[in-house]
């Protein structure tokens, strides 16, 4: 059919009087654009069969995982495929006596037919890692460095082929070439390779998930993206932070993650109290404390614990630093302790304490030492921050006071009296 119109295209410029040979390379010629012309509108025909025939069978299938093959550039891939191999098997009979450029354009599409081959497979895999990212699983292992060394082993495997068709020389004699640039090669791969492996390691050890809340140098916040050479953090700022992925293994960090799945978070902060404000109880205090429905069953019980040690070792009680007595720094921890243990919003399952640390030049610190329920960042502030705000207003109660450094007010109001 091909020969047919080119014949009927040859006698057309000889009966106009063209030279044979002119005549015969003008009717290749237009045989040429013709072919071109009705080979990408087959290319556009299957593009669009495979867009809206085959796409529409596959939005309408029951399965949603098929759906991720849609939107990778597969149809149209699949359908650049027709033009390569028309005009790879068709053109020396469009042009038979233009050998120049029928070698050339037989090079070219095989070239082409390489690199549209890689791009299927890319775009395969591209879906296939959409498939994985849809599983719960993904989150804590995720694929996404090894797609992405496979990504660099087809496009290394790709420009080999290509390189190989080019040069028209056997593929192995390209591998030997290589062979001598090897710790070139190693060089410049050398953060894809650390990359991979670290991620491997990552994955294996279960280290570091999607959504992980990380700290590492300046990184401060939740794992958005972990990639084959890289790990990207977005930070409580809004900022994003690149790391290495390798440096995940080699050098610490920070994973937050078994906070989170604890069910609750550290709250460890300390007020202190100024040390000239602790005392003995006396009477009139201990009845006034035991007010403090908090307190009043530890109160009367430390009473009589109190009063029986002293009567059993027969302790004069007429001074006040014999035997032993309640102060009211003792009675605020107690408060504190049950303010805590009847405090909804920690976790009572984790432990929960008041002590006493090591005085310093300040004074004497009491720390608080529990978890609250919610581990999110706003609950866990607005939860400590209603702790302390009880403490600072009910600690004057016990006759205590927290200590501050004096300011330029208390400093004037001194200079006053």
């Amino acid at each position: 059919m091909i020969t047919k119109y080119l014949e009927i295209l040859e006698k057309l410029f000889t009966d106009l009087h063209f030279e044979a040979e002119t005549a015969r390379y003008i009717a290749q010629g237009i045989g040429i654009i013709s072919f071109l012309i009705v080979v990408f509108a087959l290319f556009f025909l299957v593009k669009w069969l495979l867009k809206r025939v085959v796409g529409g069978i596959i939005r309408k299938s029951k399965t949603k995982y098929d759906d991720y093959f849609l939107g990778r550039k597969l149809e149209r891939r699949i359908a650049f495929l027709v033009p390569i191999y028309l005009i790879k098997h068709w053109m020396y009979i469009v042009a038979p006596d233009l050998d120049a450029l029928n070698a050339f354009i037989i090079v070219v599409a095989r070239v082409c037919e390489i690199t549209t081959f890689t791009g299927i497979l890319l775009s395969i895999l591209e879906s296939f890692s959409d498939v994985y990212n849809s599983f719960d699983i993904s989150k804590n292992k995720p694929i996404k460095g090894l797609i992405q060394i496979i990504k660099i082993i087809l496009i290394i495997i790709c420009v080999l082929l290509v390189l190989a068709t080019l040069m028209n020389k056997d593929l192995s004699n390209i591998f030997i070439g290589l062979g001598t640039a090897s710790a070139v090669l190693m060089l410049v791969f050398k953060d894809p390779i650390l990359g991979f492996v670290g991620g491997i390691q990552l994955s294996a050890n279960d280290m570091v998930r999607i959504g992980d809340w990380i700290v590492k140098g300046d990184a401060d916040g939740n794992v958005i993206d972990m990639g084959l050479t890289t790990v990207k953090v977005k930070n409580w700022d809004n900022t994003i932070s690149t790391i290495p992925t390798y440096s995940l293994i080699s050098d610490p960090f920070i994973n937050w993650r078994g906070m989170t799945e604890s069910g609750g978070r550290r709250i460890a902060r300390s007020i202190i109290i100024d040390a000239d404000t602790v005392k003995f109880c006396t009477p009139e205090m201990l009845e006034r404390f035991k007010k403090f429905q908090l307190v009043t069953k530890y109160i009367e019980k430390k009473e009589a614990e109190i009063a029986e040690f002293n009567k059993k070792n027969d302790i004069d009680t007429s001074t006040l630093v014999n035997g032993r007595r309640q102060t009211n720094l003792g009675i605020f921890r107690a408060y504190m302790q049950e303010y805590l243990k009847r405090n909804p919003n920690l976790n009572h399952n984790l432990t929960m304490l008041v002590r006493q640390k090591d005085p310093n030049e300040y004074g004497i610190p009491i720390q608080i030492y529990c978890f609250s329920a919610q581990t999110d960042w706003v609950s866990y502030e607005a939860i400590q921050g209603d702790i302390f705000d009880h403490i600072y207003a009910v600690v004057k109660q016990f006759d205590l006071k927290v200590y501050q450094r004096p300011s330029s007010h208390s400093i004037n109001l001194l200079l006053d009296k």
